[in-house]
């Protein structure tokens, strides 16, 4: 197995340049470091993981935190985070912080002792807070838009006002907002994003919860939506959605003939539900390779200023939305 060494050797450089050209590739100047590429190939040379450690004074490992590791909308941003870390050398720690600020603020510190870098997914802390993680470790948020702080976000609300247009195109005048919890930032986006699809579509929304982002939760949600007297419910988010349509299957509502639901995130289990979820989608796979992308950026000699990248997002239209039920519609 060839060592450093024979790459050091077949280069005609030092073994620190064949570190460096390695793990810090934009010190080395672009000649050198495209023939020790070249040796490294030819010679078949893999340095563990440990080795890479001690040659760039770096664990090799990232920290991806998120809010609920059960909730489905995290299962392609952990394959999109490790995907793009295992391809750039990185091994990745997965952290459930459990919808806690307090766990999130203490798991930021331990894991910045052992990480390279974080990236966090719908972060719960507040401003200022974030903030002051990102100036003690590098790290990128996701879905969260704080200024001074690396983050990826998508570009849910303009799915949600897609999905007001929808349903306002269907005759439905009399439309619910179920609620996420009051510390999630992409709760408050969405609810601003109904209330102006609302006001463009001429229909009346109503905002009911908060909501734990819970399948279970749905049924206090479904229940709530019921006795608010609307015609169709656009859910803070799939778990949500999913837990409405079942406990609306048990009450006798027909879905969507006597109400229509939308969900947002399209995660696992959306399309193959009775009846299918209409719902927000957009790629979550890649929002979790552009996050370690721009983490990795921020591990350089000189890091980038901080920046935000907005994925789209568009309305999926599936068999849980239909028209207003016949009893509801305005006579003509």
């Amino acid at each position: 197995m060839a060592t450093i060494h024979d790459v050091a050797s077949a280069c005609g450089v030092s073994i620190s340049t064949v570190s460096r050209a390695i793990s810090r590739p934009d010190l080395v100047n672009a000649a050198t470091r495209e023939r020790v590429l070249a040796a490294v190939a030819e010679l078949d040379y893999q340095p563990s993981t440990a080795a890479r450690s001690l040659m760039s004074g770096r664990s090799m490992t990232l920290a991806l935190l998120v809010p609920d590791i059960t909730n489905p909308f995290f299962f392609d941003l952990v394959r999109g985070t490790q995907a793009q870390a295992a391809a750039a050398g990185y091994s990745q720690i997965l952290i459930d912080t459990n919808e806690s600020v307090e766990l999130e603020h203490q798991h930021i510190a331990t894991a910045a002792k052992g990480a390279d870098g974080l990236v966090l997914g719908a972060s719960r802390l507040g401003d200022d807070a974030l903030r002051e993680a990102a100036r003690s470790v590098p790290l990128t948020a996701v879905n969260r838009s704080t200024p001074g702080v690396t983050s990826v976000v998508i570009d849910t609300p303009s799915g949600m006002i897609q999905a007001v247009h929808h349903l306002a195109s269907l005759g439905h005048r009399d439309v619910a907002y179920l609620s996420g919890p009051r510390s999630s930032w992409s709760n408050g986006r969405r609810w601003r994003a109904v209330q102006l699809g609302a006001r463009q579509a001429g229909l009346s929304v109503r905002r009911l919860g908060p909501f734990p982002p819970t399948r279970a939760a749905g049924a206090a949600a479904a229940d709530a939506a019921v006795h608010a007297g609307v015609t169709a419910v656009m859910a803070f988010n799939d778990l949500i959605a999913l837990g409405v349509l079942q406990r609306l299957f048990a009450r006798g509502v027909a879905v969507p003939d006597d109400m229509s639901v939308v969900g947002c995130d399209d995660t696992f289990g959306a399309d193959f539900c009775h009846p299918p979820l209409t719902t927000i989608t957009a790629s979550i796979e890649q929002v979790g390779r552009l996050a370690t992308d721009m983490l990795l950026e921020q591990l350089r000699s000189v890091a980038p200023p901080p920046r935000v990248h907005t994925v789209p997002a568009v309305l999926t239209i599936r068999g849980s939305t239909g028209p207003v039920p016949a009893r509801r519609r305005p006579r003509h």
